[in-house]
């Protein structure tokens, strides 16, 4: 038989030695990575437990929390948790009219705040011999607490009576509160009716002073000429359109250019004329009239005397219980049916002469000129007058029943409201366009109070809807007389408004804004001073 050659056989052995070799290569490299992976988990758990560690000193600062706090034998936490029980336990004891149990309970509480201010004091820990009769004190008390159903389910019900008392007390106050302020906004001040008595009484007496305005007033060319700038005021209070006017002459560039229409009532219009017959005003033309010499204000034109005859009506404004007291003092409130509310609806007619006027409540002061307001184009529309729609209350839908048909039909709900106070009237557009009947349209639709409730504002934004030119927001700053209002807008403001019922010249007046309308009024006048008007 032949034997292969040298060169193909097998090499068996070399074969076996090359696998042993990668095996132990394999081997060594399962080693060192088990070797790291072991390094590396412990240099994490490491870092964890640092971390771990770091966090912990940090919790137990800011909780103020000591080593010896955390120990399962410190009586210092003892003492802390029984302390928290404790008062919790004063509480309800206190609920449940057991004063005396409330009043060892706090006694002992004492104690043992004394007993851990004395150890944080020496900053060493308590021992289980100093603290022992506080512990076993406290716990006595607690034990006696739980017996009396002092447990966190009693509490729970306790604290949500006592919360539902709370809530139901306050509505009642609130309600009270409102009512009470509506009926101190209403009140006439006795310095500002002593003021009317005497001058009323002045006016009748002095027949001189009587025929000598009367005159002047005959001789006045200034009343009808429209070069010049008309204002009107519709008001039955001396002293506040006496602020208005002075306000406005001071800080005027050309007094002697500006006219003021003051329209009052019968009560009140001979202390009117005596007032403002006998002050100057830095030249500025003063008239006085009283809507009750109107012969064109009758029930038959005007809606709001017409409902004035109806007795539900009457019932509803001045006996307070027509709705069981359902509908609110303020929506009830008489003035709202006052002819010298709705006169701005009347301008027209009040004045046939004058083609533009500018409308001031009386309740405003005013501290820059305001003669650009005669100069501004209201673009063909009626009424100008600063928008208030900078948030959701003051647009129409917050004013207006948007259940009821007829607005819902005619009025965009989102559509920008603005503010009475301070208005530019247009009256030959008003004229033009008859907006005194849109006036009487939807005052005669809300005879059944279905459309709007209060005041003349909603009827405004009906009768002057499409009609209205929006002015810069610093001819006209509101909210003086029930909110806060950014001193920027104060500063800015040309006219101050006080709406609301804080009133300046009243008791319940914001304090920090009076002093902006009590520097237009002259305490040192002497019927001022009889009267005691401060």
């Amino acid at each position: 038989m032949r034997r292969r050659p040298v060169d193909f056989r097998r090499p068996v052995r070399r074969r076996l030695s090359n696998v042993v070799w990668w095996t132990l290569c394999g081997i060594v490299v399962l080693l060192f990575i088990v070797i790291f992976s072991k390094e590396s988990q412990i240099e994490s758990k490491h870092s964890i437990s640092k971390q771990n560690s770091f966090r912990h000193e940090k919790v137990m600062e800011g909780l103020n929390v000591t080593d010896e706090m955390l120990s399962p034998d410190s009586v210092t936490r003892q003492l802390s948790d029984q302390i928290s029980l404790a008062k919790a336990f004063v509480v309800i004891a206190k609920e449940s009219n057991n004063l005396q149990f409330a009043w060892e309970l706090s006694a002992q509480i004492r104690n043992s705040q004394v007993l851990l201010s004395t150890a944080a004091t020496r900053r060493v820990p308590l021992t289980t011999r100093e603290s022992d009769t506080a512990i076993r004190d406290m716990a006595l008390l607690l034990f006696q607490g739980q017996q009396f159903h002092y447990d966190s389910a009693t509490m729970i019900m306790k604290l949500k009576a006592k919360i539902q008392a709370l809530e139901e007390q306050m509505s009642s106050v609130t309600e009270k509160s409102s009512k009470y302020g509506q009926i101190a906004a209403e009140e006439v001040p006795k310095g500002l009716y002593c003021i009317g008595i005497r001058l009323t009484t002045e006016w009748f007496r002095n027949l001189s002073l009587q025929q000598k305005i009367n005159e002047r007033m005959q001789m006045e060319a200034k009343l009808r000429d429209n070069s010049l700038n008309h204002f009107c005021v519709f008001s039955d209070n001396i002293v506040a359109t006496s602020v208005v006017i002075n306000s406005t002459s001071i800080n005027s560039k050309n007094p002697a250019q500006l006219v003021f229409h003051i329209v009052t009532d019968e009560i009140n219009y001979a202390a009117m004329r005596a007032w403002f017959g006998t002050t100057q005003f830095k030249g500025v033309t003063v008239e006085v009239q009283k809507f009750e010499d109107f012969k064109w204000l009758n029930a038959s034109y005007v809606p709001v005397l017409k409902q004035l005859q109806d007795a539900e009506t009457q019932s509803y404004y001045f006996s307070g219980h027509h709705d069981d007291d359902r509908t609110p003092i303020k929506f009830r409130n008489p003035k709202y049916l006052s002819m010298l509310n709705h006169l701005r609806f009347y301008i027209p007619e009040v004045f046939p002469a004058l083609n533009k006027v500018v409308f001031l409540d009386d309740d405003v002061v005013v501290q820059k000129d305001l003669s650009g307001l005669f100069s501004i184009d209201l673009n063909g529309n009626v009424n100008g007058a600063v928008e208030t729609c900078m948030e959701t209350f003051h647009r129409y839908h917050k004013y207006l029943n948007y259940s009821h048909p007829l607005i819902r039909e005619h009025f965009d709900p989102d559509a920008c409201g603005w503010a009475f106070g301070m208005n530019v009237f247009d009256l030959v557009e008003w004229r033009k366009r008859n907006v005194t009947s849109i006036y009487h349209y939807w005052q005669e639709k809300n005879v059944d109070r279905t459309l709007w409730k209060l005041g003349t504002l909603p009827p405004g934004l009906l009768t002057f809807y499409g009609l209205t030119e929006p002015l810069d927001p610093t001819w006209h700053v509101l909210g003086l007389g029930y909110t806060n209002v950014d001193p920027h807008l104060i500063q800015k403001g040309a006219v101050l408004h006080f709406n609301g019922n804080s009133k300046p010249w009243l008791k319940i007046g914001m304090e920090k804004y009076k002093p902006l309308w009590e520097k237009f009024v002259d305490y040192s006048h002497p019927l001022l001073q009889q009267c005691n008007f401060h």
